[in-house]
């Protein structure tokens, strides 16, 4: 991890956090709207200008009804409702685009000012190959939906999720940094409690996310619009006749989505009770407090993405609330270690 504090530096990590949370909130949209598999063909350059005249969108389109998604779904769509969902996704690939602009100008810039010294770009670097990587895995993603089915693998989506998530963390974790102090790696520091049940609460928030991603790709939060039961009963029969089924089939898949985040609320009410016993300092016990409040919303807003059978924009805040979520884990994670290397 780098040593060097800059406030330049904090304020572009934190804005570029934010700008790959929107980046994977917009994606959320384009799945929604089915708009991920209108555009065929992954042009990084040329691919910036969309179809300019009739002709050109006739093509398009034409490219666009060769694919399983029209054949299977959108048998009637006409060129105007195509010309719909194409600008979703090249509005998508544009913000891509520009993101990735917004993380390589300021860091080679920095470097060249010297405000990250070039002994301390290693964690950056990282950061630049992982937003490769998820773009990469982007396209990879949406090409498995070009061949023989009307979507993408669940299992590609979930990776390109989770590089996301990554990009996200790193990112925010160093800007944390910046702003805190960074951690000491000459010493080895114990693991607090609290700092151990924020871990795990990570771990488990992690494959809640990873869960929600399946059950998006699977489209699996179709499956029943009524909460606590499915299909009639509390723990449907037939969920867990195999291992396979834990990734593969879309009502297990949905199942553990919707009673796993019962955990957190369960873990984080304990982290907050560790940590006003042990006397943490009074903003941590606060937004801890707040931490509670937003996974309280978190499922409210999953029952009623099923109550309202994937009401987009429901959806789309659940999901806004997950990535909130997530930071507010990386905060109190990074808040706990840095506490832990004050008591060594």
């Amino acid at each position: 991890m780098p040593k060097t504090k800059n406030t330049s530096v904090m304020n572009w990590l934190f804005a570029f956090t934010f700008i790959v949370a929107l980046l994977v909130i917009f994606g959320g949209f384009v799945r929604l709207t089915r708009s991920g598999l209108s555009i065929v063909e992954w042009n990084p350059i040329s691919g910036v200008i969309p179809p300019i005249g009739q002709q050109a969108w006739e093509e398009e389109f034409a490219k666009y009804q060769e694919t399983p998604e029209y054949l299977h779904v959108n048998t009637e769509m006409t060129l105007p409702e195509y010309k719909f969902i194409f600008y979703m996704e090249w509005v998508h690939r544009i913000i891509a685009r520009l993101a990735g602009l917004f993380y390589a100008i300021p860091v080679f810039y920095f470097l060249f000012k010297k405000a990250i010294p070039f002994k301390e770009f290693g964690i950056y670097f990282v950061m630049g190959v992982l937003f490769i990587a998820q773009a990469f895995m982007g396209w990879y993603m949406v090409a498995s939906g070009l061949v023989d089915r009307p979507s993408v693998s669940h299992f590609r989506l979930t990776i390109h999720l989770l590089f996301a998530l990554s990009l996200l963390a790193l990112a925010l974790w160093t800007a944390l940094g910046h702003k805190f102090g960074f951690h000491n790696q000459s010493k080895k520091v114990k693991w607090s409690l609290p700092s151990k049940l924020s871990a795990w609460s990570m771990g488990l928030l992690l494959l809640q996310i990873t869960y929600g991603g399946m059950t998006a790709g699977l489209k699996a939060g179709h499956v029943s619009d009524t909460w606590p039961l499915m299909f009639g009963k509390l723990i449907p029969p037939g969920l867990f006749n195999s291992w396979i089924d834990l990734f593969e089939t879309p009502q297990t898949i949905v199942f553990i989505h919707r009673w796993l985040a019962w955990l957190g609320l369960i873990a984080v009410p304990v982290v907050y009770y560790v940590v006003k016993k042990q006397n943490y300092p009074p903003d941590i016990q606060k937004g801890l407090l707040w931490l509670v409040g937003a996974v309280v919303l978190q499922i409210t807003l999953g029952v009623l993405t099923v109550l309202s059978y994937v009401n987009i924009v429901v959806a789309l805040t659940h999901q806004a609330n997950a990535l909130f979520l997530f930071a507010l884990g990386i905060y109190f994670l990074h808040r706990f270690r840095a506490l832990d290397e004050t008591k060594v």
